[in-house]
């Protein structure tokens, strides 16, 4: 199995509680740019060869959107980002190193007027590609993150407002 693959997609109003599961809390963002008019989404590749979206942990005492806004900029290399709102905060299961893992991930739309990105190679990030809408729902490699995106892309055409920020899970409803 490829770690951090999804073994179940909760529900997203409520997350569900596992007991024995490592509770892992991380933000990330979906940023795009307009070029010609038209909006660009800023997709990065894995060492797996999955595109999704720049995302990491959370440091402590790190609230998610300034979390999110210094994992895209250290996985991107973009500097000049301005966050205009939370998109959705998803959650997945996963094994690794066998180990039943439940993520939790605080999404943030966020613009630039950059184009240039410089893919941070020592986390794995092999590549960071725009891409119109219909080819990043074509190349992100899980559901849920396409979800994610069609969220994103409704925001940016005004379609709708941002998610109200989602409270961070409690470390002390998991046992380890």
């Amino acid at each position: 199995m490829i770690p951090n693959e999804p073994v179940v997609n909760e529900r997203r109003d409520q997350p569900k509680r596992t007991a024995g599961a490592k509770l892992e809390t991380s933000a990330g963002g979906v940023v795009y740019r307009v070029h010609e008019g038209e909006p660009l989404f800023l997709l990065i590749r894995d060492s797996y060869r999955n595109w999704g979206f720049p995302k990491g942990h959370l440091e402590p005492e790190e609230q998610p959107d300034a979390a999110a806004l210094r994992e895209v900029r250290e996985e991107t290399g973009l500097d000049a980002l301005n966050l205009d709102g939370a998109i959705e905060t998803i959650d997945w299961f996963f094994r690794f190193r066998g180990r039943l893992v439940h993520k939790v991930c605080h999404f943030f739309l966020m613009h630039t007027d950059s184009s240039r990105t410089i893919p941070q190679r020592e986390e794995g990030i092999t590549a960071c590609r725009w891409a119109r809408f219909d080819e990043a729902v074509r190349l992100v490699s899980y559901a849920n993150a396409r979800d994610v995106l069609a969220r994103a892309n409704a925001m940016v055409q005004g379609a709708t407002a941002p998610a109200p920020l989602a409270p961070v899970p409690s470390t002390d409803a998991i046992a380890d």
